[in-house]
């Protein structure tokens, strides 16, 4: 029989424990009702304006309501049980991904930038997203949906951090 043990220092791949916050779902059914009802609400327009092609136009427009409808509903209750994030004194872990789940773990030494952004939906629902930038090809990582002032305390947390660790982030 054998045992693995995690020497010091070391780190594992393991699924992180802070959920998004919850209005992260109004957010993404506001981005996917928007994602949807546009191309609806152009192609509707141009049916009514365009009387010969009113069937041509207006089909596409009930098809887009039938599966963006459901999908607007159902999905980010779905994200919201698989994005996870968290930060500790030696990395910061992440999952997301909707179909294709990615994890991924940024240990401390090798963090670049901390960056926070608030996009137009993001501030209206007083959401933000840290996106820490890491020597990775992979590219940075983004923690989304999170209580604007939990992603500046965050933020500030990992600069602190990362400027207290030996290593040269390359």
């Amino acid at each position: 029989m054998s045992t693995t043990t995690q020497r010091p220092g070391e780190l594992r791949l393991r699924p992180p424990r802070n959920p998004v916050d919850p209005r992260a779902v109004g957010w993404w059914r506001t981005t996917l009702a928007l994602l949807f009802g546009t191309p609806v609400a152009v192609v509707a327009v141009l049916g009514f304006l365009i009387p010969p092609a009113r069937f041509w136009l207006l089909l596409p427009a009930v098809i887009i309501v039938v599966v963006g409808v459901p999908l607007a509903l159902a999905l980010p209750r779905w994200w919201f049980r698989l994005h996870r994030w968290e930060v500790t004194d030696a990395a910061v872990y992440t999952r997301s991904g909707y179909f294709w789940q990615e994890w991924r773990v940024a240990p401390m030494s090798r963090i670049q930038t901390v960056d926070t952004q608030r996009g137009p939906l993001e501030q209206r629902f007083g959401l933000a997203t840290v996106t820490v930038t890491t020597a990775s090809a992979k590219g940075a990582l983004k923690i989304e949906g999170l209580d604007h002032e939990v992603a500046a305390d965050l933020a500030e947390r990992l600069t602190a951090t990362t400027q207290a660790t030996p290593g040269d982030a390359t």
